[in-house]
């Protein structure tokens, strides 16, 4: 276990994304969610991260009911603040934010100090909780300015109330997230799809910041939304079709690794676990299988030579750190 920054949270090596719960892209009943769930415990993993965007709620509601049956101290949970959620009459699916449910609200951006501490309250009464331990501000690329000067400022807040205890932002670039480590006093970043096999640029600036100022990194989107668990033309590449290049990409990095004898699956996730920075690796896995997939590839062994090729032709950063190996 390792802490979130100077916080008293702690969180494992490999953790549970819960948007593939939330019915990500495609129904999930919830059967198979609670099966996933149970699954990841049975595995070992105790960190949990959610948030009212996925599925609007229903990964929250999922999930705090399924972990209902653990005591409330055995896990950690994270949620995240900037997306209120309110009732809708427009009808249809919510498939357009990538999310196979009926469209029963519609999400509004809110980073205003009263709009954290709502949306906060509103995913404690989803979960079911009376605190959760970790508090990301979600995605606030187009809102940078009520974020750092509201947002912030509300969580440090509620960390100073002990109302959380461990604060942060999640997002799907590094550049912000670099300003969050530099700029203000966030326990964490939790870092989606910036730092893969497929893209590394996380590395010049966001990870060695956060080893510089001890701030702890969360990565998520290991597999870059689906094209590094299954390489093939019509994967899916950040939450969209994955061009042909990219595919092509992948398909060498599998032929790689098949040649030494081990899965691409499995050197997505120790490459991401190799950086110091790194506390914790979040699999959205969204079916019992999917689970146990993810926590056999992330304790299977990874060939020396399968990362010294890999450097060789010019597929990883020279920079990057490997497992077993001090970063340059």
């Amino acid at each position: 276990m390792s802490r979130l920054g100077r916080s008293g949270v702690e969180v494992g090596p490999l953790g549970l994304g819960a948007a593939g719960i939330g019915s990500l892209y495609t129904a999930v009943s919830d059967e198979q969610a609670n099966e996933a769930i149970d699954a990841a415990w049975a595995a070992g993993m105790r960190y949990f991260d959610t948030a009212p965007h996925y599925g609007i709620g229903l990964s929250e509601r999922r999930l705090g009911a399924a972990l209902r049956a653990h005591p409330r101290g055995a896990y950690t949970i994270s949620t995240k603040v900037g997306r209120r959620l309110e009732p809708s009459g427009a009808g249809g699916d919510d498939l357009a934010n990538g999310f196979a449910v009926p469209a029963t609200h519609r999400r509004v951006w809110d980073f205003s100090a009263d709009g954290v501490r709502r949306c906060l309250e509103e995913s404690l009464t989803r979960l079911g909780l009376d605190r959760v331990d970790a508090v990301y501000l979600h995605d606030p690329d187009d809102h940078a300015e009520q974020a750092f000067h509201e947002g912030y400022p509300a969580l440090e807040k509620l960390r100073s109330e002990g109302v959380v205890g461990a604060i942060g932002a999640g997002m799907n670039q590094a550049e912000m997230l670099t300003r969050f480590v530099r700029d203000t006093d966030v326990d964490m970043v939790l870092c989606a799809g910036r730092y893969t096999l497929l893209d590394q640029r996380a590395l010049s600036d966001l990870l060695p910041a956060a080893r510089e100022r001890g701030t702890s990194v969360v990565v998520g989107g290991a597999f870059n939304s689906g094209l590094l668990a299954d390489p093939r033309p019509g994967a899916t590449y950040n939450y969209t079709q994955a061009p042909p290049e990219l595919v092509e990409r992948a398909l060498r990095l599998k032929g790689l690794a098949d040649r030494h004898g081990t899965t691409l699956r499995a050197a997505a996730l120790a490459f991401c676990a190799a950086h110091p920075a790194v506390v914790s690796v979040l699999v959205g896995a969204r079916s019992a299988a999917e689970v146990r997939d993810c926590a056999e590839q992330f304790t299977a062994p990874v060939a020396d030579g399968f990362w010294q090729e890999l450097r060789a032709t010019g597929l990883l950063h020279p920079d990057a750190p490997v497992p077993a190996e001090e970063p340059c």
